[in-house]
């Protein structure tokens, strides 16, 4: 499926290649097969870059160096995958993007790409009046309220798996099970805890969408392959 504004179909964009898919609600391990197999198509030139959209049912995934002290209940079960970072919560009411990029042909710096996804999160809140900022040392996006989105990312063949996390208007609970992203004490907030009323996901779709495809090329330039 591919959107444009508040979920409209249209054609791929005429400035990129880039597909663009909603994919609504999806369980996780569907959504990281569907990763797993775009990253080889992409790999072997035979799909464009593209931009995942979904929400998840309740799910904690941990990166591969993430530590299970990091869980504070029992029976609290995770899931292992090939990003980084430590563990996390997702659910519906939180947007979660996986950007399938080639970043063999984009720079090869995976921190600079950490901070492109930073970029995108900060640009999106403000359209909300919701003011997102870097923490040194720290991946994601913060508030005074506490952190809005979390980001972890992998790369296999130099094309880029997982991505990022908005805080919509999710149930922040889930959150109390664990210290989030492996920090003790992180308090969590969502858009709609800070603004105070219910935001529409799919408003905030459209607005990824829209800062995703105007910051790429500044920060990402798409290299012209030579002979």
């Amino acid at each position: 499926m591919f959107f444009n504004d508040f979920g409209q179909h249209c054609r791929r964009s005429e400035a990129s290649s880039m597909e663009k898919r909603d994919l609504g609600l999806m369980a996780y391990a569907e959504a990281y097969a569907l990763q797993e197999s775009l990253v080889q198509e992409i790999a072997a030139g035979s799909s464009p870059e593209v931009l995942l959209l979904v929400e998840h049912p309740p799910v904690y995934t941990i990166g591969r160096t993430g530590s299970l002290e990091n869980v504070l209940e029992p029976g609290v079960e995770t899931v292992r995958i090939n990003r980084g970072g430590d563990i996390t919560y997702h659910a519906p009411g939180q947007l979660v993007g996986y950007p399938l990029l080639n970043l063999g042909r984009r720079g090869r710096d995976l921190r600079h790409y950490l901070r492109f996804l930073e970029e995108v999160m900060i640009s999106t809140s403000a359209d909300f009046g919701v003011a997102g900022t870097r923490r040194e040392g720290k991946t994601g996006v913060w508030t005074e309220e506490g952190k809005l989105a979390s980001i972890g990312a992998g790369a296999r063949r130099w094309i880029s798996m997982h991505g990022f996390a908005l805080n919509v208007s999710l149930d922040l609970a889930g959150f109390s099970r664990i210290h989030p992203c492996g920090i003790v004490g992180c308090p969590m907030t969502s858009l709609s805890r800070i603004i105070g009323r219910e935001v529409a996901i799919e408003q905030v779709k459209s607005r990824v969408v829209h800062h995703f495809e105007a910051l790429l090329e500044d920060w990402l330039p798409l290299q012209v392959a030579t002979a």
